[in-house]
């Protein structure tokens, strides 16, 4: 459906098919009481959780490991003037499980970044929203 402002809304299956169009995304979280957004690689597992991997010592670790955080993603064509955008809002939790890490480390993202102390951490797409502009809906 297109409302009057131009953007179709998408459901959960079209927003999950499109995250997993895309090699980053941002996740957005609190650090020391003020919004933070942070870009980085992200895989989307098979249940639609988010997941990226990241140092066991890094900021961002301290800072999301279980709390609810947001993750969006997109993808724009700025010719055309249309393009999408999901936002995946959930728990964020490293992965402690150790068959999981090793399930992981073969299908999971790789870091672009080298690490020594590499993690995975899991946010779940416990609320999922999208929407798509159309060169339809674009103005002048």
């Amino acid at each position: 459906m297109i409302h009057s402002d131009g953007f179709r809304a998408l459901d959960r299956q079209e927003c999950l098919r499109l995250l997993g169009k895309v090699p980053v995304g941002r996740v957005v979280y609190t650090r020391q009481a003020l919004p933070a957004v942070l870009p980085v690689n992200f895989t989307l597992d098979p249940d639609g959780a988010v997941v990226l991997r990241t140092s066991a010592g890094s900021d961002l670790v301290r800072a999301v490991d279980g709390v609810v955080v947001a993750f969006e993603a997109d993808a724009f064509h700025a010719g055309r003037r249309s393009g999408w955008s999901v936002v995946v809002t959930g728990r964020a939790a490293v992965v402690t499980d150790p068959a999981e890490h090793e399930r992981l480390l073969r299908t999971g993202p790789r870091s672009w970044m080298p690490l020594r102390d590499g993690v995975f951490v899991r946010i779940e797409s416990e609320m999922v929203a999208g929407r798509e502009l159309t060169a339809v809906g674009a103005g002048p």
